[in-house]
């Protein structure tokens, strides 16, 4: 499973479960003053819609309300980039974590004065939880 993307931040965590990692993603992305709004559980509705079974894939929607709310003052339809999404998902014996980076999703709306200091921001912390999951 590749995340090595332009518009990702991730981390490959070896020999471990998805379910080892989920409440230490939660935990790492709180830490940064992000909690977590939705969670969608790609493997469960792939297997229910589609009878397609895959490995273990969650999508975390994750907030930091001080950023959300600077950004939606901002530009109120930012809104439409928001939450930020982290993935955790089993990659044969490794755990691959990954979040979109604020500065490629907000790029859409570069020429907004004050945004780019809110996605660098928000790329900041999300790099620092991520980071930490590697020790």
């Amino acid at each position: 499973m590749n995340f090595d993307v332009p518009y990702a931040i991730t981390c490959r965590i070896p020999k471990t479960t998805i379910t080892g990692v989920r409440e230490r993603v939660t935990e790492a992305l709180k830490a940064e003053g992000f909690g977590i709004l939705t969670e969608i559980d790609v493997q469960a509705t792939l297997e229910k819609k589609l009878g397609v079974k895959t490995e273990p894939y969650v999508i975390l929607g994750a907030c930091n309300p001080k950023l959300a709310h600077e950004a939606l003052q901002k530009e109120p339809a930012i809104g439409l980039l928001l939450p930020c999404n982290v993935v955790v998902a089993q990659d044969g014996a490794d755990v691959v974590v990954s979040a979109a980076s604020p500065h490629a999703m907000f790029q859409v709306v570069k020429g907004v004065a004050g945004i780019e200091d809110v996605a660098t921001a928000a790329e900041d912390r999300l790099r620092r939880a991520i980071d930490s999951l590697r020790s």
